[in-house]
């Protein structure tokens, strides 16, 4: 069972990918020999990697209906 639902994924995910995009357009920056850094990009994308894979979990929770399913078979040499 999944610990989040498909819409708090995506919600997640926006939230992540737009923070993403803040970032790119000016994540660091120098004034004389001071210098800001906003955020680790590398921080937010492995967020973004984490939120993806929960909605693919959930998704595919919604699609099995919530059930996992094991298909056992025994190979036989006829």
């Amino acid at each position: 069972m999944a610990i989040f639902d498909k819409e708090t994924c995506k919600r997640k995910l926006k939230v992540w990918m737009d923070a993403e995009e803040a970032i790119a357009t000016g994540q660091r920056y120098q004034i004389g020999t001071r210098m800001l850094t906003r955020a680790d990009l590398e921080a937010v994308r492995k967020e973004m990697e984490y939120w993806a894979a929960r909605l693919a979990e959930a998704e595919a929770e919604e699609k099995s209906g919530g059930r996992n399913r094991l298909y056992r078979f025994v190979a036989r040499d006829v």
